[in-house]
């Protein structure tokens, strides 16, 4: 390994933890009567974050597509400890239903402290071919239905002095094969939600914005389309989520998770060559 390798790695490892130590501390009691908005939280990350908002004594609204699910969910909340724990089912595709959560949530907890995007579509883990109906649904529900809801709940956080959550990916961050449909919605997150923290910081907003970059989480979902096919090693949901949520409540702009996903990142934009081959031949298990 050559020298500026070398003090290139040490360097990044150096700064993370300088900025490890000097983060914002997070305290738990903030979140004591927190009014939180979570999307796509029957299951996996958004199921994990409900349940941790709910040891913390937050009032929680839940959304995603299966009612029975959200129901259960809604239940063992309040058994762990919520506040208060309400669901409205809904479809991300839809043009009205985006609005109708944030307007759900606003009518029943009296406002947002919290609005956590969490939501996405199913998609193939596969070679793309061609198919641009999927693409476009896809992109609706993971990329219009977030920035539709952020401008609806933007006057609430505002009000609150708030934080906006956005689920992202290191998909959104460096290319990879088989998710092309996926990582360009993420793409398209992390755009959107990156310029829109700067038009806030310039109109001297309160609303701070949160852009989690996760890694490969052991979501059911997640595990059962890259079982036997990449070599990546995933991490559990339920630390990814509350990860996410000491980020917004911190009012931390980036999360990484887990922690080396930023230095992959940073070594993608110092050596790309290298890391476009690694991924080409040595993470995924592939046979054309």
């Amino acid at each position: 390994m050559g020298t500026f390798v070398k003090i290139s790695i040490v360097s990044i490892l150096v700064a993370y933890l300088a900025f490890k130590w000097t983060a914002p501390r997070f305290d738990p009691e903030s979140l004591k009567g927190a009014r939180v908005l979570v999307t796509g939280a029957s299951t996996g990350i958004g199921e994990q974050m409900a349940y941790h908002y709910a040891r913390f004594g937050a009032q929680i609204v839940i959304t995603a597509r299966r009612e029975k699910v959200l129901q259960q969910v809604t239940e063992k909340c309040l058994s762990l400890g919520a506040q208060k724990a309400l669901y409205i089912a809904a479809d991300m595709a839809s043009e009205s239903d985006p609005d109708k959560v944030v307007d759900f949530a606003l009518e029943k907890l009296g406002g947002l402290d919290y609005l956590v995007l969490n939501h996405i579509g199913p998609t193939p883990f596969a070679m793309w071919e061609g198919d641009m109906e999927h693409t476009r649904w896809l992109m609706k529900v993971n990329f219009f239905s977030y920035i539709q809801m952020a401008w609806r709940a933007l006057p609430s956080l505002e009000q609150s002095k708030g934080s906006l959550v956005v689920v992202s990916s290191l998909l959104a961050k460096m290319t990879n094969p088989f998710t092309l449909p996926y990582s360009s919605t993420k793409f398209a997150l992390n755009g959107f939600f990156g310029s829109l923290h700067h038009e806030l910081a310039i109109k001297k907003s309160n609303v701070s914005i949160s852009i989690c970059t996760l890694g490969l989480i052991d979501t059911e979902s997640a595990m059962d389309k890259v079982r036997g096919v990449t070599k990546i090693p995933a991490y559990p949901a339920t630390e990814a989520a509350l990860n996410i949520i000491i980020a917004g409540a911190t009012r931390q702009l980036d999360l990484y998770y887990p922690w080396f996903t930023q230095v992959v990142h940073i070594m993608k934009e110092l050596f790309p060559w290298a890391t476009n081959y690694v991924i080409q031949n040595y993470s995924y298990n592939y046979n054309p």
